[in-house]
């Protein structure tokens, strides 16, 4: 794992705070999901599947408003995967644009917030310990790419310091 010395463009910004500086989402399912952990102040208050979720906090590539975005839970010795699988879908997700455009986000697992930097993994050893970690922590991820008319792109989250 390397470390990315840069500030980290979320971690002291006060907008993260400011329910107007997010875009407004677009599935109904993601807003509910959120408005619970919300309620909660915890990701333990929703799921995919019955897996345990995190809540990434991204800038939006083109708009530069806040998003968030819940994903499946794969955390190895603080680091997390992003998962780029849309359900095997041909297209990458909306929030692979903004990820690549900002590198800066926010993951909250649980309770708590964790600034890191988000790097898009190349094929070789260390992706494939990811995509190992990421199917056993949500087995269809298998049968997505499967599915996909690409390589599912993976990025790991890591601590700038």
């Amino acid at each position: 794992m390397t470390h990315d010395s840069r500030p980290h463009a979320l971690a002291d910004d006060p907008s993260v705070h400011d329910p107007k500086a997010y875009l407004p989402l677009a599935s109904e399912e993601v807003a509910r999901q959120l408005a619970d952990i919300d309620r909660a102040g915890t990701t333990d208050a929703a799921t995919i599947q019955n897996r345990p979720i995190v809540v990434i906090t991204m800038r939006g590539a083109r708009s530069g408003m806040l998003r968030r975005v819940p994903l499946m839970r794969v955390e190895h010795e603080g680091c997390y995967l992003a998962v780029a699988s849309k359900g095997g879908h041909p297209t990458h997700p909306t929030w692979f644009h903004n990820i690549s455009a900002h590198q800066d986000v926010l993951v909250q697992d649980g309770a708590e917030q964790h600034p890191l930097r988000a790097r898009l993994l190349e094929d070789g050893p260390e992706r494939q310990e990811w995509w190992e970690r990421a199917v056993t922590a949500f087995p269809p991820y298998a049968e997505y790419q499967e599915r996909a008319d690409r390589t599912i792109p993976l990025f790991v989250l890591e601590p700038t310091n």
